[in-house]
């Protein structure tokens, strides 16, 4: 069952690109630091093909308060495809009832507080571990898990509830993360509505040409300037740039 969520940990969850113990420990609920992505982890796997995981997933949904997820099931950001799920698996239907809005995990998951930034120590962690610390660490251990070369880690710090716009905007920047993160950044409307994160993919080489030929015409001017002689770039990208700099682009 699809859960009408998306994020970049979900849609790598949604394609089978998880590990199975990884899968199992989304089963248990205690992956995702935010409500509505446990949730949706729990729709996803409670059909799995492992018998185990499928059952772990839809032994924590009995677990769920009924009170508190007709109340959560009522919020705005609820897709309607959630909704549809718990109302035919368990008669559930969204609340009107006031309920406390705090974004807090669906299972009890005690949270560790976690120093560990240095690199060789991150490196050296479990999948499950590093992918904790993704979502619920640092934001210096966010700048080294980005990095990480397990798609799954990179995307967890994507799904992190900490994560801001500054570090996004870094992270556009970064030559050294893979193009699947640049290309998760590239597709999120909210992250796009930010200019450092649009110039920063644009001037970044990793970043797919697709994708910089698309956000040149959103440059501004110096920025196309800069473009155009910056030889680190496809030569596809630096045309574009002189191409939208001839029509004069819009000052942002």
């Amino acid at each position: 069952m699809d859960p009408g969520i998306h994020s970049p940990l979900i849609d790598l969850f949604r394609r089978g690109e998880a590990a199975r113990d990884v899968r199992l420990l989304a089963a248990q609920g205690a992956l995702a630091p935010k409500e509505i992505d446990q949730l949706a982890l729990l729709v996803l796997l409670s059909d799995d093909a492992d018998p185990e995981i499928a059952g772990t997933a839809n032994r924590t949904l009995d677990m769920l308060p009924i009170e508190a997820l007709g109340a959560f099931l009522a919020r705005a950001e609820v897709p309607a495809e959630m909704r549809d799920f718990f109302a035919v698996r368990s008669g559930i239907l969204p609340s009107a009832s006031t309920a406390d809005n705090g974004d807090q995990p669906a299972a009890d998951v005690e949270e560790e507080v976690d120093d560990r930034d240095d690199p060789t120590v991150l490196a050296s962690l479990p999948i499950v571990e590093r992918m904790k610390l993704a979502m619920k660490g640092t934001r210096a251990q966010r700048a080294q898990l980005i990095r990480d070369s397990n798609k799954l880690v990179a995307a967890a710090v994507l799904s992190s509830p900490k994560l801001s716009d500054t570090e996004v905007e870094a992270f556009a920047k970064m030559a050294n993360v893979s193009e699947d993160v640049l290309r998760a950044i590239a597709v999120n409307r909210s992250w796009m509505k930010n200019y450092g994160i649009i110039a920063g993919l644009t001037k970044n080489p990793k970043t797919p040409a697709g994708i910089s030929m698309r956000l040149v015409q959103r440059l501004n001017e110096r920025d196309l300037k800069t473009l155009t002689t910056d030889r680190n770039v496809p030569e596809a990208v630096r045309l574009a740039a002189k191409k939208f700099l001839k029509k004069g682009p819009k000052d942002v």
